[in-house]
């Protein structure tokens, strides 16, 4: 959960904030162990990046690759103040995220999700930095640097799964979550 040794303040955790925004047609979810598909949690607990769509306020697509920390039901992402899409989020919050390997027989995961671009401060998750050293090391990126930077913290709450798959999986589907 996003709180304790995560970084967030306590008063953020989980059990603490029920619904802390509007999201129309999703309600934030409580992933109970088993109910995330385990291709799908392997993705989410080992890939670097996942790919973040938004729909632009004139409706046009809006997709980007980030970085991200998953704590087990939740992803915190730090994101540039002024990025595109932050203001995508912030004027609609719902959101989609493709994760995994498409050269794999495009062994990938989709998430739909509903975000809140964070009002306050959020200091970034040490185990957050631990996973990134290896590439923030390659680029040069110190860590003061990247707090300065990316100082816009992101909370994406899944709402539904989606399987996706090439030749080698023999079914598809998607799995919607059980509301809290």
């Amino acid at each position: 959960m996003i709180g304790a040794d995560s970084g967030m303040p306590a008063a953020h955790t989980r059990q603490e904030v029920r619904s802390p925004f509007e999201c129309t047609g999703a309600s934030p979810v409580h992933l109970r162990p088993g109910k995330l598909d385990a291709r799908i949690r392997r993705f989410l607990e080992t890939e670097p990046v996942v790919w973040l769509a938004t729909v632009r306020p004139d409706g046009r697509p809006h997709i980007i690759p980030v970085w991200y920390w998953w704590d087990g039901s939740e992803l915190l992402v730090f994101s540039k103040p002024d990025a595109v899409k932050v203001g995508n989020l912030r004027a609609d919050p719902h959101l989609m995220l493709a994760i995994g390997d498409a050269e794999n027989d495009f062994d990938v995961g989709l998430v739909e999700a509903c975000a809140e671009v964070l009002a306050r401060a959020v200091s970034v998750p040490a185990r957050m930095f631990d996973k990134y050293a290896p590439w923030m090391f390659e680029i040069g990126l110190e860590r003061a640097t990247f707090i300065a930077t990316y100082s816009q913290a992101i909370r994406i709450v899944p709402t539904r799964f989606l399987r996706w798959h090439g030749q080698t999986s023999p079914e598809s589907g998607h799995q919607t979550l059980g509301r809290r």
